[in-house]
């Protein structure tokens, strides 16, 4: 059979016991693969047509075994594109859908799955050995990255519950201007921040027109789409002081595409696209130097294990309001990324602009 064959280049054994084998309880999981890839893999398995012993590992040896390369282009896929082609999937009329769909999903779930400031971006695990750890220091880097200091005015584009937000605010007396495009987030980002500096927005970032000492992003400019890459960054630019430091938190892919996975797309991030470093090098030219650019996407493999014990733990109080089929779509969401990033198929960038270039260079932070 195709699809036995394809499974054994991965090592992958269907009956096995091994971590990366799978169980199939219905055969017509084989002609839903070949007829819509990735998107038939992931309805299937929220189906129960099959299982893993362990989603991730099972990721992880189907992406390094590089199977993608020997499957011709499926109807999803093919759909997928051709819809990235000729619509604008991320314009000001739908910014506010993955809001809608993902974010405003309910706080108590991201507040059970997250740390406790509710970093919703990967953590940087370098001297770290707990996820409260890992965040606290990635939002501490971002800010020695920038030059963070006392009094400074930044702006937070995507600024989920107000993290960031809160960071700069408590141990950098920074104040904050914090935008989203999730209610449900602001709600809880202003409760979270209440008696700081710190003022939080329902806005699309097109409409931001005022001068910040430095901007950050964190996590959000995966939702901006190739097609708008020019207004994002132009934006940025005009609120960018000429001395200011842009940082721009991103998870990257090795090529240049117009869409993200079709399941990913339809289940979990609508309109969501991953950037390539030649599709942000072109949107930058001319606009802004780029001073620092640092991928740690490994540790997103550890921040997402982490998440999903916290959401798998957190399941029995959870389960009344969200349902079994919300269970194994999250859970296959959270597993099948952490095994894309333990395979190097995606990354995690963190990128330092500036208007006009540093005197004498930057010094690069880890």
């Amino acid at each position: 059979m195709f699809i036995e064959g394809l499974l054994k280049k991965a090592d992958v054994t269907i009956g096995g016991d091994r971590p990366q084998d799978i169980a199939v309880h219905d055969d017509r999981l084989y002609g839903r693969i070949i007829r819509y890839g990735t998107l038939g893999l992931g309805e299937a398995y929220m189906d129960g047509w099959w299982e893993a012993n362990n989603i991730d590992t099972f990721i992880a040896s189907i992406i390094g075994a590089r199977l993608e390369k020997e499957v011709k282009v499926n109807i999803a896929s093919a759909l997928a594109v051709a819809k990235a082609f000729f619509l604008n999937l991320q314009s000001s009329a739908r910014a506010f859908t993955v809001g809608e769909v993902h974010y405003d999903l309910g706080n108590d779930l991201y507040e059970a799955m997250l740390d406790t400031r509710m970093v919703y971006t990967c953590g940087y695990w370098k001297d770290a050995t707990t996820l409260d750890q890992a965040q606290e220091a990635k939002l501490d880097l971002v800010c020695r990255k920038i030059g963070l200091k006392k009094g400074d005015r930044i702006l937070d584009i995507g600024c989920g519950w107000g993290s960031f937000a809160k960071f700069a605010a408590e141990k950098y007396g920074a104040s904050v201007v914090g935008i989203t495009i999730s209610k449900e987030q602001a709600a809880l980002a202003r409760e979270r921040c209440k008696g700081l500096p710190v003022e939080i927005r329902v806005q699309d970032y097109r409409e931001v027109h005022e001068k910040f000492d430095h901007i950050i992003s964190l996590g959000m400019f995966e939702h901006v789409g190739v097609k708008n890459y020019d207004s994002y960054f132009e934006m940025a630019n005009r609120c960018l002081k000429d001395d200011g430091i842009f940082l721009l938190h991103t998870i990257g892919y090795k090529l240049s595409q117009l869409t993200s996975d079709p399941w990913i797309q339809k289940y979990i991030f609508p309109g969501g696209q991953l950037p390539s470093v030649a599709q942000i090098g072109k949107a930058i030219e001319g606009l802004f130097v780029m001073e620092d650019w640092h991928n740690f996407g490994p540790d997103y493999d550890k921040t997402l294990m982490e998440w999903f014990k916290n959401f798998d733990a957190a399941w029995p109080t959870l389960k009344t309001t969200y349902g079994e089929r919300f269970y194994r779509m999250w859970k296959y969401y959270l597993l099948t990324c952490a095994g894309s990033f333990r395979a190097r198929e995606i990354q995690l960038w963190q990128i330092v602009l500036t208007k006009n270039g540093i005197p004498g260079g930057y010094t690069s932070v880890r």
